[in-house]
Parts: structure tokens; sequence; C-alpha cells
């Protein structure tokens, strides 16, 4: 019999219990196929009337459900009354855990689980230092045995174990004990806390049945459950733990958020292969490069069936070259790299990711608990014919085809629940009735969709209570655009109607300009596509009309005496005001906008130069301005260093074909550039960069080339004898080259 362990509660002379007999502890590697097999075997010798799993005993209820599910799934467990503080406990199909679970569901013997209660281990997340680093029990009896590689000993030694079941789980706990006793002072409390609980819930299932009973844990954990300390050390342990009211459900969940790479703490690095490993015992290399050649044709890369047979026999004799008792994933690796791949890499990465990690997706049944939010998200679905998937997808979508129309809107509904499920992609214009997505279903989704349920019972119903409470704490007339480009767009009509009230409030408060001008691309979008969604565009024009007439009005006044980072924020309202005029207001509008564009232009110099600068930019462009009437302005602004340099910026901001094809304007910048003082030309250079870094690659060309050609910069052509500021000069324009050419 173990003696107790130093460092657990209560051990000493006299106080600690040996073990029933009749209780058989099984020491696992969590998602190891080998343990998982091991239980599973065990479990068939034993015949226990009672299986303790480890897990969050809050989920006792859930366990009954275990038959409705195809992993991988997770529990998903929550506050009660905050659903977004939550936390995952997975199972795969390889899981030694899902094979206890499963057993009991098939051969009717009652399953708990034993840990410490997610009530407790919630509360300790948000309270509690991080704990101790533990000792890697695999790493150390790794390199006892002469192995670098901790996965690579426990598959040897215990994956591809032949060894009876339950001699394998004595084997284990008797290694596991003799590392316990070795380095008890690294043991966390929250690791005696965990175990403490354990024991508690054993001591109880004592009491319950008179029978046999298996207890399902990690190896790390068996040493401190082979022997039971006094219930008032594990009581006292315990005493005064936070706990909170706790609910949940199960969730589908997949092979990627598996991987150890996912961030998932119990995680293993190869899900896939695992999955293979259990899913053929037998004949497993042979599938596995038959499986691993398919992946190759399908991504057009040859794999020949000869090739497969190789590469099975180069796994076989590696292994047997480094002793192992079969091949593990590296010789399998190796082999498909050099045989299969050709010695590409980029093959081994596409195996990799579909096979070794894979991105298999479970299933729920429809009988699981889940809130009235997720059944009606499950219902819109199917209905849409829109299945989650871990897969990404990309989908263009027709909004005169009503069930697409049904997708956006529900993608968009989902998207003001923070349920990020697609991903608008605004790169490009599709034109009024055509969106695109990419979709993708991570399964760490389901806290959001948790979260979210407190909304409302239904995705339309969360969503418009959501848009509305918003719409209520609007308090700038963007914000009320905003909400309201987001109501027209999921097409919520409660929603739009609080969204345009607020949009009036806010609008009958506001006194800054810039303010005002903020809101008009969120509502020119909705003008622009509200009657795709059902909404009337001319009552949104009305309001979008009334903000642009009162902003164009206070433009000028708003961009005097403000300073450099204010100016900022002005020339990207202009802007975006701008790009909103042309989209959607009427010409009688338009027209108030180019006056005041014209008023500002005319207030030089005393308003900042960079508003000043892009909006004689704009007039020129629209031909409202001719070259002679820009270069007498330019002029005007570049005569001193103080206006001229943010004028100048202001001007460049936009596209440089025009600017690249006048050689008069270009001339003017050429002579502004080249006569400033040395202090005052680096002074310069970070806002001309910064106003030049939007042009196009091809753009930069054109205009560097002009450059070189003796369009620009006179000090290209004669030297003005500063070699100081000329080599400054060079260095510029060879960067603005070199730039277009990147």
């Amino acid at each position: 019999m173990a003696r107790p362990l130093p460092g657990m509660p209560g051990a000493g002379p006299g106080v600690t219990k040996p073990l029933p007999d009749r209780v058989t502890l099984l020491g696992i590697r969590h998602h190891g196929p080998g343990s998982a097999r091991m239980v599973r075997a065990a479990l068939d010798v034993v015949r226990p009337q009672l299986v303790l799993v480890e897990g969050p005993p809050d989920a006792d209820a859930l366990i009954e459900h275990v038959g409705e599910l195809i992993p991988p799934v997770a529990l998903l467990l929550h506050d009660a009354a905050d659903p977004a503080d939550a936390a995952f406990w997975p199972f795969a199909r390889f899981s030694p855990e899902w094979q206890a679970l499963t057993w009991g569901a098939r051969h009717n013997v009652d399953v708990r689980f034993a840990d410490l209660p997610a009530g407790i281990s919630l509360s300790r997340e948000k309270t509690d230092d991080v704990d101790r680093v533990v000792v890697d029990p695999l790493g150390v009896l790794a390199e006892a045995a002469g192995f670098d590689d901790p996965e690579r000993w426990w598959e040897d030694v215990v994956e591809h174990s032949s060894a009876e079941p339950t001699q394998l789980a004595a084997a284990v706990a008797e290694a596991m004990t003799a590392l316990r006793e070795e380095f008890a002072d690294t043991v966390d409390e929250r690791t005696l806390q965990r175990e403490a609980w354990m024991r508690q819930v054993l001591r109880k299932a004592l009491t319950e049945y008179d029978g046999p009973i298996v207890v399902v844990c990690g190896a790390w954990h068996v040493p401190a459950l082979r022997e039971l300390p006094a219930a008032k050390a594990d009581a006292d342990l315990l005493k005064g733990l936070p706990k909170r009211k706790i609910a949940g459900s199960w969730v589908p969940w997949s092979h990627g958020r598996l991987a150890a790479t996912s961030g998932y703490g119990a995680g293993v690095a190869s899900p896939g292969w695992y999955a293979h490993l259990w899913e053929y015992p037998t004949d497993t290399i042979p599938r596995w490069m038959a499986r691993t050649s398919h992946v190759l044709r399908e991504e057009g890369l040859p794999a020949s069936t000869a090739s497969a047979v190789e590469a099975v026999r180069l796994a076989d004799t590696l292994a047997a070259l480094r002793g192992r008792p079969s091949p593990g994933l590296s010789e399998v690796s190796e082999a498909a790299l050099a045989v299969l791949c050709g010695g590409d890499d980029v093959g081994l990465r596409i195996v990799h990711e579909k096979l070794v990690v894979g991105e298999e997706l479970g299933q729920v049944g429809e009988g699981v608990p889940r809130s009235p939010l997720a059944t009606d998200l499950e219902r819109l679905q199917k209905k849409l014919r829109l299945p989650a998937s871990a897969t990404e997808k990309n989908m263009r979508l027709d909004l005169r085809r009503e069930i697409d129309r049904g997708r956006s809107r529900l993608l968009r509904q989902l998207h003001v629940l923070h349920v990020r499920w697609g991903e608008p992609d605004e790169t490009s214009t599709l034109g009024t009735f055509a969106e695109a997505w990419t979709v993708r279903w991570d399964p760490g989704l389901a806290v959001a969709v948790a979260a979210a349920a407190r909304h409302g019972a239904t995705v339309e119903g969360a969503a418009e209570h959501v848009l509305v409470e918003r719409a209520k704490s609007a308090e700038t007339v963007a914000h009320a655009a905003e909400v309201l480009q987001e109501a027209v767009a999921c097409e919520l009509v409660g929603a739009v109607a609080a969204a345009r009230a607020a949009l009036d409030r806010c609008a009958a408060a506001a006194t800054d300009a810039l303010e005002l001008l903020q809101a008009l691309p969120a509502l020119a979008a909705t003008v622009r596509y509200g009657s795709v969604r059902g909404t009337d565009p001319e009552l949104l024009r009305a309001a979008m009309h009334g903000l642009l007439a009162r902003g164009s009005a206070g433009l000028p006044l708003a961009c005097y005496g403000i300073d450099d980072d204010t100016a900022e924020v002005a020339l990207s309202t202009l802007d975006k005001a701008h790009e909103a005029v042309i989209l959607a207001a009427d010409d009688d509008h338009s027209a108030g906008w180019w006056d005041a564009l014209h008023r500002l232009v005319r207030t030089e110099p005393s308003a900042h130069g960079l508003p000043t600068g892009r909006a004689t930019r704009l007039l020129w462009e629209d031909d409202r301005l001719d070259t002679e009437a820009v270069a007498i302005r330019m002029q005007r602004a570049v005569s001193t260093f103080g206006t001229g340099t943010s004028f100048v910026a202001g001007f460049l901001r936009g596209s440089a074909v025009r600017l690249a094809a006048d050689p008069r304007l270009l001339g003017l910048v050429d002579e502004w550039l080249t006569g400033l003082p040395n202090e005052a030309f680096e002074d310069a250079l970070p806002l001309l960069r910064r106003a030049i870094s939007n042009f196009s690659a091809p753009e930069r060309r054109t205009l560097a080339e002009r450059v070189a050609q003796g369009g620009g910069p006179a000090v290209l052509i004669a030297d003005d004898g500063d070699p100081e500021r000329t080599a400054r000069l060079v260095e510029f324009v060879r960067g603005l080259y070199e730039g277009a050419r990147v």
C-alpha cells in the first residue's frame, strides 16, 4: 500500500484510510486513444455500479444526453447571471472520459462527474493569482526512459501497450505516485483543492453504492486518491471557496479547437491523427497513407498508390530503426514528406491542416437542453440552408432572392449580438443587390450565443432589443446614424424607429458641424441600400439632407483656429462626407455642399491648411476650380512655411493621377519643396509622406517618373550649391520611387 503523500491534507500516522479494493483508479492522459482503449477495456472487466469521471459536478444533469451527441462536443457551463463568463470541457471520440460516459450510457450504469464544480472554478479564475507551474509528469518519465519527447514516450508505453488494462492502470499509478512523492512541493493549491473535492465525491459514492466503482481521472491525480485522509481535512481545504449558480449545455466542438495551438489547456497537437488511431487500431499506417494521398490529389498534387505503399514501408523502417513498437506521427510525417511530397513541405502542411489537425465538427441532438435563442438559431440555419461548418466558406448573396436576403439578415442580426459567424467583405463594390460574406462557425461562438440569450428568445427579438437600447443611449449624431444603419440592414422595424428618433434627438442638440457631417457616411449607405431592405429611403434621405445642410453651413467655421490633431479629424470627416454626398445626396443639397467647399477655400489662410488643401483638391478634380485658380491658391499658401506644408499635404491626399498629369501644379510643389530651409524640410517630410501614403503603386510610379524626367524637384537637374539639402531631396524622391516599386 502506498504511504500518504507529502503535502496531502491530513497526511500523518493513523489519519488516512486505505481505498477499498472495490474502487479502481484509472489514471489517463486526456484525449489519449490508448488511454481511451484502456478505460473501455477496464470497464468491461470491472463492470462497475458507478463510474466517476473527472469533470464539473454542475454538469451531472447533462450526462443523460450523451447518447444524443456526436463528438467532438463540449460541455459549456456559464454563470447563470452572466452567460459571457463561461468555460468549456471538450470531449472527442478518443477521449478516455468520453468512452467512460458512453460506456455508462450503453450499460445503464450511473456516471457522475468528480472534480471542482464550475461554480467554484469560474469564481477562482476571477479572483486568484496564476497557480504555480506543476511539474510535467510525462516529461520526467520520458526523460528517465531516454526519450526527448514526452508525447512519443506516452505513445510507445501506453498508447501502443498490449498489457491487461487494470495492470496497465496500476503501473501508471505507481509511476505517478513516485513522481508525486518526489515533487510534492510543486503541487499548487488549486490542484490540492480539486483532489480534495474528488475525494469528497468518492466518500459519498462509497456510502451510496456497495458494488464496484471506477474513477477515471488524469494520471497525475491518481496518487492523491489512493488514500483517504480524514473528511474534515478535505472540508477545511475547501472551506470558504466562492461559488456561483451555473447553467449550461452541450455544444458542438471541433478538432481545430481541440488542438493545443488553439489555446485549450489540455489540448493535443494532433487531434486528427488521434481520431485515426482510435478509428483504425489495425491497418493504421496503410489507411493513413491512403488518406494522405487522397488529400494531396484533391489539391492537384501527384500521389500515386505505389508511392503510398512505399511511404508505409519507410515509416515502418524508421520505427524499427528507432526501436519503436510501431510508427508514430513523426515517422509517418517524415515518410510522407520524403515519398509522397517529394521533399516539399507545402504538401505536408496541407496534410497537417486537413488530416493531422482536421476540422471535424460535432453535433448535438435536438433533445439536448439549450436556450430558446440557440434553438431559434438552429431553426433559422435549417430554414435558410446555412449549416454551421468549421470550414471557411465564401458566399455571394443576391438580395433579390428571398433566401439570400434572409441569410444576410441573419448574419447581420448575429453581428449585433456579437456572434460573428460571418464577416462581410466590404473591400469591393458588388452593386446594390449583392453582398459577399466569409462564414466559418467557431465552436467558441457558443459562448456568444449563450450570452445573447439574455436579450431575447429569438435572434430577431434579441437583436432588436440590443439596437433599441443602443439607440436610447446614443449621445452623438454619428452613433445614432450607425445604429440606424444596422437596424435597416437587420430589417428590424422597431429598431429603425428607435434609431430614427435617436438621430433627431442627437441632431437637435448638436452644434458642431464636424459632428453633424460624421453621421453622413452611415446615413448615405442606409439611403443607398435601404429600399433593398424594405425601408422607405425617402424618410432617411430627409434626415440626411437636414444634417448635410447644417454641417455644410458650419464647415468653414469648424476649420478655423484648430490644432493639427483636430485638423486631421476635419480632413477625414470632409473626405467621408464628400463620398456620402456623391453616393446619396440629390442635386439641390449637393450644390450646398460644393458651396461649403468654395467658402472653405476662400477662407485660406485663416482656416487650417489640411482641410483647406483637401477642399481645393476636390473642387479641382470636379472641374469646379480650374488649374489657374488652384495654382494661385497654392502659390499663396506655400508662400509661407507655416500654412504651406499642411495645405500641400491636404492637397496631395487622394489620387496622384491628375497631379502627375499637370506639370504646372507639380512644378509649384517642386519650387516650394526645393526652396524650404533645411530644418523646415525635415519638419515637412512626415506630413508629405503621410499625404502620399495612399497613392497606389502605379500612381507612385507615374509620379516618380515625372520627377525623374524633370517634372519635379529642380535639385535633380541643377545643384543649388547645398550638398546636404541636395542629398536629402534625392533620398526623398528615391524613396518615393522605391515605395512605388514595392
